[in-house]
């Protein structure tokens, strides 16, 4: 391919080309796509799933910014039964989403599926450090460790939440209606 002919491409995709953190293939925008690898009635499951730990993880930041301000014990226990919650969610979107990683060869060729993966990987580590910190006295541990892992977790989810929305949007995965799986 030529540089005429790679402009020619690039000028076609409707977003920008941002290597590294971008891949953008044209024919991705107009071709049919790939279904999610685990779904309902033809409804991916992962999509769904992953609300619940961004809600949780990310409201775990709110309540330690909250017992920071106040000193209020509500929020440290708020705060670790968010991140309890937000961690057994984050398995199981984990799971969905490792099943997709795994069964579609299109996500394992993308930079936004690999950046993904290992910042949720990354996120749910930290937050599962962040629950064993608190077991014993969920208010100690709050100030400063806690909140800084809270809140990066939070950025953490924001920026793979963005490369997630890559996969969908930009690469047609876990799209609903048939698709070829083997790109």
């Amino acid at each position: 391919m030529d540089v005429q002919d790679r402009q020619t491409q690039v000028d076609s995709v409707p977003y920008p080309n941002l290597p590294p953190l971008i891949d953008s293939r044209a024919e991705e925008y107009r071709g049919p796509g790939t279904t999610s690898a685990i779904a309902i009635f033809g409804h991916p499951i992962h999509p769904v799933l992953v609300t619940f730990p961004i809600a949780f993880l990310s409201g775990a930041a709110g309540t330690d910014l909250g017992y920071w301000l106040t000193q209020d014990f509500f929020w440290a226990r708020a705060g670790l039964w968010l991140l309890g919650a937000g961690v057994l969610a984050g398995v199981a979107a984990g799971v969905t989403g490792m099943i997709d990683f795994v069964k579609i060869p299109r996500v394992r060729k993308r930079r936004a599926g690999w950046a993904h993966m290992v910042l949720n990987i990354g996120a749910l580590g930290m937050s599962i450090v962040n629950v064993g910190l608190r077991l014993g006295n969920p208010a100690d541990a709050i100030v400063p460790g806690g909140l800084l892992l809270s809140c990066t977790v939070a950025v953490m989810l924001m920026v793979s939440g963005w490369f997630g929305g890559e996969l969908t949007f930009r690469h047609k995965v876990g799209i609903v209606g048939p698709g070829d799986a083997s790109d």
